[in-house]
Parts: C-alpha cells; structure tokens; sequence
C-alpha cells in the first residue's frame, strides 16, 4: 500500500486529523464508549447468542465524517477493482494489496491497530488475531445493480498465508438504504434452510462475522437501486496461527553466534533431558 503524501494526511494539531480540508479529532475517529470494560462484556454476550449463529451488528461505531470521505475514494480508484462473477456471486473488489485514499488507509490504520484487535478479541474471546494488511478477500466491495451473492460461508484459510480465518468485519456506507431494493444481508440456517435475520447496509452500520461451520450468509435478492445506486461497504478479515499462545522453546529466543561456556552445557542438558523433568528442575530452581 502506497503511503500518504502531506498532502493528502496532514496534522494542523496534535488533536486533528486533516484528509481533503476536513478536520477529524483523533479522540473521536472511532466511539470510545464502545471500548469500556462494561461494554465489552455486554457486546460479547450479544455477539454469543445472536442467532441463527454468532455475530454482532454496531451502529456508528466510526465517525461519520471519516466515512463519507472513505465514500468518495470509491470514485477514484479507477485501476484498483476485480470484477467477480460467476453463477453465485456478481461484485467488485479492491485488488489485493491496493493503493487506498488517505481515509480509507485511516480507517483501516484503526481497525488494524493493537488496541482494536485486543477490543475484538475480547468480544469474540479468540487471542491472538492477526490482521492482513493486503486486504485478501477484504478491502473496498462494491456491488451494481442486479448483484447477488449466493448463500456461503467463507474461506476457511488465507490463500497466500495459510492462516486460519476466524472472522470478517465489515462496515457499510449506503446513507438512506431502502430494504426494498434487495441486497440485504442474510444470515441463514443451514439446518433449517431459512434465513434467520437479514442485516441492511445502512450507512455507518457495521457487521462483526465470525467465521464457523454454520456462519453461512449472502444477499441473494438483486440489487434494484435507483439511478443504479451500488451498494458500498469495507471489509476485513482477521486470522490466527495455529502455533499461537504455545510455547515454542529457543524458536522463539535469539541465537548468539558465541555463548559462554555454562550456557553451551546447558543447552545439552536440556537436550538430552525429558521436557517434564527440565520443566519440574526449572520450577524448582525458582524457588531457590
């Protein structure tokens, strides 16, 4: 991803943001009452028993002069789309790795920060998320008039990264969105092959996903806007390795190219001793 020019991200204070002339106070990018211990638990039981399957809808979450802005930058990316159609699904997407506008990078800077993704962890209790900062499968989506997306669940690992898929948060940008123009999102039933609740794509509402066995959805009633109105929104998704949280013994430590002695004799003991034992002389020696 390209980065801002001066011109483009500037900082006329240490408590704005400037994008295109218009000023965005940093302590009000995103709704801080969302991130308070309290609310947290509650979002992360509202998350657990929404039905037909986990998720959590959010409404202005982010302040709506950041994503206007990010609405405009639709209109100037012209190289910047793949065209997707096949029998179950008609859409655009950003290409991979894409050069954004200055508030589309912001919006994804926040949504890709530490602090975010300890919030989104601590919703959907999964630790250690990591995030894509290419955007595979997320980025900027568009839809045009006639567009559907069959029923589905999503990829279950990263194609290039091999990373495990554990959720996908979307926001939408479509101010005064009429459910009568189709293009919902449904969230569906497997087992009973209805769909449950369907979510509109209203402007400023946003849609934590995460990703399971049941977590099947799509918007299968076209698109019929007026004056070919698209249906916009951003996406991303967040991932986790399989090796995270577990102790990975002197993977995870430097290697000196010349060690002392003592530590070289170490380091053979420890070869050639059991984990449990090395661990119980371990634990021993620090309570001498």
């Amino acid at each position: 991803m390209a980065l801002l020019s001066p011109d483009e991200l500037s900082e006329p204070s240490a408590d704005f943001l400037s994008v295109r002339s218009v000023l965005l106070p940093r302590t009000e990018l995103v709704d801080r009452s969302f991130f308070s211990p309290k609310q947290r638990e509650r979002l992360h039981d509202q998350l657990m028993s929404a039905a037909p399957f986990p998720h959590l809808v959010l409404e202005n979450i982010f302040n709506p002069a950041l994503l206007e802005l990010v609405v405009e930058e639709f209109d100037t990316q012209p190289d910047n789309w793949t065209e997707v159609k096949s029998r179950y699904e008609s859409t655009r997407r950003s290409v991979l790795g894409p050069t954004l506008g200055p508030a589309t990078q912001l919006y994804f800077d926040i949504i890709h920060s530490g602090w975010f993704i300890d919030w989104l962890s601590s919703l959907t209790g999964v630790p250690y998320l990591l995030p894509d900062p290419k955007l595979f499968g997320g980025g900027l989506h568009e839809s045009r008039t006639g567009a559907t997306f069959a029923v589905h669940r999503d990829f279950n690992r990263h194609r290039h990264l091999g990373l495990k898929n554990e959720m996908v948060f979307i926001t939408y940008l479509n101010k005064g969105w009429d459910p009568d123009w189709g293009s919902g999102l449904e969230l569906w039933d497997k087992k009973h092959d209805r769909c449950v609740t369907t979510v509109q794509p209203e402007f400023g509402r946003t849609i934590l996903l995460p990703h399971g066995p049941i977590s099947y959805h799509g918007h299968t009633k076209p698109l019929q806007a007026p004056d070919d109105r698209p249906r916009r929104s951003v996406a991303a998704y967040y991932y986790s390795s399989p090796l995270a949280g577990k102790q990975h013994g002197d993977e995870s430590a430097s290697v000196f190219m010349k060690t002392h002695r003592v530590d070289r004799a170490k380091a053979v003991a420890r070869m050639l001793t059991p984990p449990v034992l090395w661990l119980l002389a371990r634990k021993i020696a620090g309570r001498s």
